[in-house]
């Protein structure tokens, strides 16, 4: 081999394992779990046996691993009780209940049994965790099989899980099972439950749970023994009646999902709806008076009547959701009542549903968005909660538009919240972890708020056509994965030729706000020259409308120069002149209007209210009532 033929070879070389290891950048876990819960339900209590199957995708090697025990967390002196007895705005629905349960309300999960490919391993309990020590690693591309057997009580429901909720739902199972931690690239996230948001392991689920057969269920997956339960599910609408002491067993089955919940009750109606070209959407709701804590016969005629259109609703929502931000993809969702509220979980939601008819479908709509942010876009929720209840509360607003066809600024909601708590002076930045949040109104506002103000300001920085084509990309290339959200801000990057970290520096990590203001006003001969003041610290590219005597308007466009782009005219019936790019340094700039003053009737900086500018006051000059500097020279 000649010198110059082996250079060249070894150069191949080098360059194969730099590009192999730069499309190397994601990996994530996978588990399968296969469970058999057998229901003690007059003590609210269950057995079950769990095998669960771990792939280790990673590049590390696993010395041990972590479970998720949430039913502890319902015990007097648990982190959440505590945090909850301690927080300066404690939740209306937890505040001290947790500490005043009784020996037969808490919640637990006792482990009796594990062990890792048939050989019994340590394990300890601290709260809401167990860590488990592992006596052979799991290597990097490898699998294991760990076996438990468990022994639970179900808490009496106070915050999402529960037996027994205000309005008389026996069973609200959500985080109900010893659940195994999510390990990726920042390592493991064994977070103790203080009563905030969940992260998971994308993987399947075999569940069998064996209760009284008077109980009608709804869960994720798909049910495999229909034929056996009746309950609506071989023939919609209708239920077979068994005598309380047997007991069926409901056999489920889900894959591609990270979670697994159910809701159970004796006086359940079970409804359907098939949405177009989508899934069959499955309904769990009491009619019944006593159950449902309803004392008047005519308001409970008027829920079992808000029940029977929610499904219209619904699917209209569905079809909605397919078109704008991407196709569902499983083939099953079912809304249950249960729960303290409104909690999404893989293809089914648990909500609250003595309500209005207005309230049952916003509450519905709410978490059937959360299929798309957090069940099939499952970030880390814990770590980035505006990622999923941001993008939820945006896509929301836009649905419940489109379902009743009344606002013209959908979202002004959520730009009011954020304009309120940024003038009390209690704002909290979006990058802080769920459970850090020193107050429980800033942890809202964040993550509902202004996690939806920050997409609506993104579509106003890079325009509707690329953000709503960048929506739809994200859907499809992180779909059944975890993305964080710089990996969302890498897609709106490509779709728009823009350079965008700035402003997610700004606006995630940071609480800068935005204040821009038209400064001075200066006629000059035929011309008329306009200096605008960036007031606070955030930088924004800069719409200014210019509206003329004669009723005429001109658009300036004013781009950042850090963006390294521009977005396209969006209203191509109005003139745009596109101005030179405002350096971020500059604290002023000054543009010309090639008209005299006596021409101008209005100059305003962003007119459609898209920038989340927390004073607006000096937005607008009115030039017959201008109260700012005016001088003709």
């Amino acid at each position: 081999m000649n010198l110059r033929y082996g250079l060249i070879l070894l150069l191949l070389f080098c360059f194969s394992l730099t590009a192999h290891s730069q499309t190397r950048d994601y990996w994530q876990q996978r588990v399968e779990y296969e469970m058999e819960i057998e229901m003690n339900a007059p003590d609210n209590q269950f057995t079950g046996t769990q095998k669960l199957t771990y792939h280790n995708n990673s590049p590390d090697t696993l010395r041990r691993v972590f479970y998720h025990l949430y039913f502890n967390a319902f015990q007097p002196g648990s982190m959440m009780d505590k945090r909850s007895r301690t927080i300066e705005d404690p939740d209306s629905r937890v505040r001290d209940r947790i500490y005043h349960l009784s020996e037969d309300q808490i919640g637990y999960h006792r482990i009796r049994s594990i062990n890792q490919d048939g050989e019994s391993v340590d394990y300890r309990v601290d709260g809401t965790i167990m860590e488990v020590e592992l006596d052979e690693p799991i290597l990097p591309g490898a699998s294991t099989v760990f076996q438990m057997e468990f022994e639970s009580q179900v808490p009496l429901q106070i915050r999402r899980s529960g037996w027994k909720n205000r309005e008389g739902v026996e069973f609200s199972m959500t985080q109900w099972y010893p659940k195994i931690s999510e390990y990726d690239h920042e390592g493991w996230h064994p977070n103790p439950y203080v009563g905030r948001e969940f992260h998971g392991v994308f993987g399947s689920f075999d569940v069998k749970i064996k209760i009284d057969s008077s109980y009608v269920m709804g869960a994720t997956g798909n049910l495999q023994n229909p034929q056996q339960i009746g309950h609506g599910y071989q023939d919609p609408g209708t239920a077979v009646n068994r005598p309380g002491s047997d007991k069926l067993t409901w056999h489920w089955k889900a894959d591609n999902v990270h979670d697994f919940a159910w809701g159970a009750d004796p006086d359940f109606t079970h409804t359907t709806a098939q949405v177009p070209g989508g899934p069959m959407l499955h309904f769990f709701y009491q009619t019944d008076p006593v159950a449902a804590n309803v004392s008047s016969g005519s308001r409970q005629d008027s829920l079992k009547a808000y029940w029977e259109r929610l499904p219209e609703f619904t699917v209209k929502s569905f079809q909605f959701m397919n078109k704008h931000f991407g196709k569902y993809p499983y083939e099953k969702f079912s809304v249950i009542q249960g729960g303290d509220g409104g909690m999404e979980y893989p293809m089914a939601t648990l909500i609250t549903g003595n309500r209005s008819e207005r309230s049952l479908v916003g509450v519905t709509v709410h978490e059937l968005v959360h299929m798309w942010y957090h069940t099939v876009l499952a970030n880390n929720e814990s770590r980035f909660p505006w990622m999923d209840e941001g993008f939820t509360t945006y896509a929301s607003a836009l649905v419940t538009e489109h379902l009743y066809g009344e606002r013209d600024f959908p979202h002004s909601g959520a730009y009011g919240s954020y304009y309120r708590i940024v003038e009390d002076g209690e704002e909290e930045a979006l990058d802080t972890h769920a459970d850090h949040f020193v107050t429980n109104r800033a942890y809202g506002v964040a993550s509902y708020s202004k996690g939806a103000v920050f997409l609506n300001q993104l579509r106003y920085v890079i325009g509707p056509e690329a953000f709503d084509r960048g929506m739809k990309r994200y859907f499809e290339t992180w779909k059944f994965k975890h993305p964080t959200g710089r990996d969302f801000l890498r897609v709106m990057e490509k779709e728009s030729g823009m350079v965008l970290d700035w402003y997610y520096e700004y606006f995630i990590e940071t609480t800068k706000t935005i204040d821009y203001g038209i400064e001075t006003v200066v006629g000059k001969g035929d011309s008329t020259f306009v200096t605008l003041k960036r007031e606070d610290l955030m930088p924004m590219p800069t719409d200014v409308l210019v509206e003329y005597s004669d009723g005429s308007k001109q658009q300036f466009y004013i781009p950042l120069r850090i963006m390294r782009g521009e977005k396209p005219n969006e209203t191509p019936g109005i003139e745009r002149a596109v101005l030179p790019d405002w350096p971020w340094v500059h604290p002023s700039y000054t543009f010309g209007i090639p008209e005299a003053p006596e021409s101008i009737s209005r100059i305003t900086i962003d007119p459609t209210g898209r920038m989340a500018d927390v004073n607006r006051e000096n937005n607008v000059f009115e030039m017959e009532e201008a109260t700012r500097v005016f001088e003709t020279k």
